[in-house]
């Protein structure tokens, strides 16, 4: 599992003075940074070896600025191309948003899914969690994983 923290910015907010709904998948596609250098270390997109297949957000509570947010990321399903990201918004202790999309890796030049194998599935094994509700899973041995580096992992590219 991977966690970031953002700060909301001003920006973020709408009219009724919360976070706006479209912030969402733009705070989640940042969040999974860390799960893309698994693919592509440096993150060059000339490198890129995965296109989205679906996106969804549910809401589920307001989201406030001025309080930072915590965002857990994790592998729900990991299929033989493709693979789904949970991910969750949690702020006050209350998760405010979920949502999940399924990622497919992918050859653009020759305009096919690839299969996920050897290291680069025995890794994304390692942050497949088949649940998508974080209150299923030990969130604090998660944490604490990653804040020691053990979750974290990349593949050569």
């Amino acid at each position: 599992m991977y966690f970031k923290t953002l700060e909301p910015a001003f920006f973020d907010t709408d009219a009724l003075g919360h976070v706006n709904n479209t912030r969402l998948p733009a705070w989640f596609e940042w969040a999974r940074n860390d799960l893309f250098r698994v693919f592509v270390p440096d993150l060059d997109p000339r490198k890129w070896p995965l296109i989205m297949a679906r996106i969804e957000v549910d809401f589920l509570a307001e989201l406030q600025y001025g309080h930072e947010v915590e965002i857990r990321t994790w592998l729900s399903r990991l299929g033989g191309s493709s693979f789904t990201v949970t991910q969750e918004v949690w702020q006050h202790g209350m998760c405010g948003a979920r949502g999940q999309c399924v990622l497919v890796q992918f050859d653009h030049q020759n305009k096919q899914s690839l299969r996920i194998e050897g290291v680069l599935r025995e890794t994304l094994t390692s942050h497949l969690h088949e649940h998508t509700d974080s209150r299923e899973l030990d969130v604090t041995a998660l944490r604490e994983a990653a804040q020691a580096g053990a979750t974290h992992g990349s593949v050569p590219a």
